[in-house]
């Protein structure tokens, strides 16, 4: 076996005389340029380097919860329009209370001044406790605070907290049935939320928190959009700098343990490093944000381009150990291994272009982002392999002598390659009729997979924001708004008999809908007024309206009065069961439309939006990732001009995709949005093994070559770059189980696992049914036509 080894490293020089006709058009000449003047190559890249840099730091977060949602339908452009017109929500802390001894009177008074003192917050425009409810207005007088300036003691203390509990006004709303958990929403200036001052703010907030409620044994915590942003945004940014360290070292490490000296080390991990600098700053440049997706472009531009340099540099090495002159050496892997990394590098474009067909804005500018890393990869990684070769490889000859005499660890990966490719094609037709089997079984447990998508999906899960929210679901209906939307015709007013009616018709209609509590509205003060007053008449409720401060105000009714909003909330549950919810009180609402002709009533807010799009959303990419399929294995045939290899690359191209959903499956997971786009990806990305296995079979077909003896030599001239760069790009994406993102942790361990899957898949799949196709095709066409 060591013979044949030694054969099969002799007979890289032969191959060089292989077919004329790239499969890459030519285009891996580019390689060629830098290489010719190295040092002045390696100044220009400095200077790239250099404006990278500047472009890096241009880079801002995108940390909008509704940035998946983000597109040109009619649905996303009227949420957008109520958060402009009632920006309450957007910018509400909600420091969520809770304890078995909360309304205790020493508490409730450490309460009090906890709440007076958040007022006091730099940033902060005002807030909404329990401490606003008021009592019943005397005749021609404001309601006075419902809580007295001193609390009673003793039996009148206990009466006084039967009267809090049973409030019309904060009843189920700031203060939970049992009066365990106690909620204060917290409005704070927009320009604060979209600052680098919100970080202060939050923690002036916590602060307070433990200098007020520290040693009453209650607990405390935040939730809010404005925690989420920021929550989201620290985990950017602690994520990022993450999967730079340890990709990096990934590839570093592996790198030296098997090529053993620091310059092959450099040649093979260095550009895959530079083009991610690279990459970053042309996105820096061109305007794009990070967010939950672009957060993993670091990976990705690693996983893009390690597997290409590491080819090109074990195709250098070998052609070094067969006596080649450093330059030679490097030009000719460029020439042989170079047309596969084109191909590679248009494979993973393939599967970013197709995330445009996407409804999401987000998921369009990754793909975007993705391309664009894509080409820049290929640039970097063909032009700095052989510049940092032949500038830095020294003492050919006496590398040449060393290696040829010891070279272990490669030589064990060979010997493994060549034993696999014996079996897989001493009966290549049974076991592409397993593969083929095999992988229809993976493909029908994965059809049957279910969309699925959940707010605190996007939100760090390690965090405060989520346990808050899930307290607020368990104790207060939820946390998670869901608008509708009341706008006038015109001629009405807001103070009109029909637009009052309306309204209050619409709030009836949200407080009888199953699943939504929590419900605000105009109607609300216009019924304690009627209870507790006796007086329902509109000058009572306008001359109320007018003394409430201006930030509550708006939270109801628009500045132009013309639109009014009724509020009410949800539990963050799965989309698939927020849908009914929302269609039912669409499906309901239609009897106050007609009712009130003129009146636009339209349901609204991030969690209906997610609940209808989600779905349909996701379901679109996974038909996309399915004409991908087709898509790929032809642009790969037309580009090996083989209809042989267009059907070769089906089954190991599908089998990474739909074993990855048979896991999901398993776990009881559905498809969500980083799931399905992360096989999306990966199906680009893990061709790649596929390609290069591909293009080193078509140099090895040879005339006189039987097709086993050409498929054994090329599993075991490129199988042991192609495992190696499976274990490095593994590692570069599963760092990202260490993110406090749920999305970022599905996304990083599903796409290391379909890398896996993908060399599983070009191991055992691959080689048998490249041999059967070819053995047909001899059949077919005759032994003396080429199949490859």
């Amino acid at each position: 076996m060591l013979e044949k080894h030694r054969e099969n490293e002799v007979h890289v020089d032969k191959v060089e005389q292989g077919p004329t006709s790239s499969i890459a058009f030519g285009l891996e000449r580019i390689g060629l340029i830098a290489v010719r003047a190295p040092i002045l190559s390696c100044i220009v890249l400095l200077a790239l380097i250099v404006g990278a840099v500047f472009g890096i730091h241009r880079i801002k977060i995108d940390d909008s919860l509704s940035q998946l949602f983000r597109s040109d339908t009619r649905e996303f452009k009227q949420y957008e329009e109520v958060t402009k017109k009632f920006p309450a929500e957007e910018f509400d802390v909600l420091v969520v209370v809770e304890g078995k001894n909360l309304l205790a009177r020493n508490n409730l008074e450490k309460l009090r001044d906890f709440v007076t003192d958040l007022q006091l917050v730099d940033g902060t425009r005002g807030l909404v406790s329990l401490f606003s409810a008021r009592q019943a207005p005397a005749p021609g007088k404001l309601p006075a605070a419902l809580f007295p300036p001193e609390l009673p003691e003793g039996a009148a203390y206990d009466k006084f907290i039967e009267t809090v509990k049973n409030n019309e006004i904060i009843r189920g709303k700031l203060l939970s049935e049992d009066g365990t958990l106690a909620l204060i929403v917290l409005s704070l200036d927009p320009q604060v939320v979209a600052s680098s001052k919100l970080t202060k703010t939050i923690g002036d907030i916590r602060a307070l928190m433990k200098e007020d409620l520290g040693d009453t044994g209650l607990n405390v915590q935040l939730s809010g959009v404005p925690v989420m942003q920021l929550e989201i945004r620290n985990a950017v940014e602690r994520d990022g700098l993450t999967y730079n360290i340890l990709g990096i070292l990934a590839g570093c490490i592996i790198a030296i343990i098997f090529f053993r000296k620091i310059s092959f080390m450099v040649a093979a991990a260095f550009p895959p490093m530079i083009a991610i600098l690279l990459a970053l700053g042309a996105l820096g440049w061109a305007n794009f944000n990070l967010n939950m997706f672009l957060n993993v472009m670091t990976p990705l531009i690693m996983v893009i381009s390690f597997s290409d340099s590491m080819q090109l540099t074990f195709a250098a090495r070998d052609r070094l150990i067969a006596g080649q002159d450093k330059f030679t050496a490097f030009k000719n892997a460029v020439l042989v291994v170079g047309p596969a990394c084109v191909l590679t590098h248009g494979t993973a474009g393939i599967s970013f272009i197709a995330l445009q067909f996407s409804d999401s804005d987000l998921i369009r500018k990754f793909g975007e982002a993705g391309l664009a890393a894509t080409i820049i990869a290929l640039v970097a990684v063909l032009s700095l392999v052989p510049v940092f070769g032949v500038l830095l490889v020294r003492n050919e000859k006496l590398f040449a002598v060393k290696f040829q005499s010891a070279d272990a660890g490669v030589q064990a990966l060979r010997n493994f390659c060549y034993w696999i490719a014996v079996r897989m094609v001493g009966r290549p037709g049974l076991f592409s009729l397993i593969a083929v089997l095999f992988v229809a079984g993976l493909g029908v447990i994965y059809a049957n997979l279910e969309p699925r998508y959940r707010l605190a999906d996007q939100v760090p899960d390690k965090r405060q924001a989520v346990a808050a929210s899930d307290r607020l679901d368990a104790k207060l209906t939820g946390a998670n708004p869901v608008n509708v939307l009341i706008q006038f015709p015109k001629g009405e007013t807001l103070y009109s008999p029909e637009t009052l009616q309306t309204i209050a018709d619409v709030h009836a209609t949200v407080e009888k809908t199953a699943g939504v509590g929590n419900v605000w509205s105009l109607e609300t003060l216009r019924r304690w007024l009627a209870e507790k007053a006796g007086s329902a008449d509109v000058a009572t409720l306008k001359e109320y309206v007018s003394v409430i401060p201006e930030h509550l105000v708006r939270r109801f009714i628009d500045a132009e009065q013309d639109a009014v909003v009724v509020a009410g909330r949800v539990p963050d549950k799965d989309s698939s069961q927020l849908l009914p919810i929302v269609d039912k009180l669409d499906s309901e609402l239609d009897a106050v439309r007609k009712k009130h002709p003129g009146y636009e009533i339209a349901v609204t807010g991030l969690a209906a939006i997610a609940a209808r799009n989600s779905a349909s959303m996701i379901e679109k990419l996974n038909r996309g990732l399915t004409v991908e399929f087709a898509l790929v294995a032809i642009f790969i045939g037309l580009a090996f001009r083989s209809w042989v290899v267009m059907f070769a690359c089906i089954l190991p191209g599908i089998f990474p995709v739909v074993m990855s959903g048979t896991v999901l499956w398993a776990m009881g997971e559905g498809l969500q949005f980083a799931s399905v786009v992360a096989l999306t990806v990966s199906f680009g990305l893990g061709l790649s093994a596929t390609i290069h296995f591909l293009n080193r079979l078509r140099l090895e077909s040879k005339p006189g070559v039987g097709a086993a003896l050409a498929v054994e030599r090329a599993t075991v001239l490129v199988g042991p770059a192609l495992i190696l760069t499976t274990v490095v790009l593994a590692c570069g994406l599963v760092v990202t189980v260490f993110s406090d993102l749920p999305s970022l942790r599905l996304f990083g361990w599903l796409s290391a696992f379909s890398m896996v899957m993908a060399l599983v898949a070009d191991l055992f799949i691959l080689r048998p049914t490249a041999m059967w196709l070819i053995n047909l095709h001899a059949r077919l066409q005759g032994p003396d036509k080429p199949a490859i």
